[in-house]
């Protein structure tokens, strides 16, 4: 998947997904399987996106540590 996923909005549908689950007195196991299949995509792709927002942050980090080393000299 080359588009980058929206964390905010991947969590919004997982929590959609969670109530979904809650709110039923009975299973529709078909739908439910198709529920389980779509939130362990969007939890993978929202790890994924998790970890390039934290590489993205220690990539600011280290530029502005190495700013810093440069001001000091």
């Amino acid at each position: 998947m080359d588009k980058k996923v929206n964390l905010n909005e991947a969590l919004k549908k997982l929590e959609a997904i969670a109530e979904w689950f809650e709110s039923r007195r009975e299973a529709d196991v078909e739908e439910g399987l198709r529920k389980v299949k779509e939130g362990a995509a969007l939890a993978k792709e929202a790890k994924k996106r998790l970890q390039e927002i934290e590489n993205e942050f220690e990539e600011i980090k280290r530029g502005q540590e190495a700013e810093g080393d440069t001001v000091a000299s």
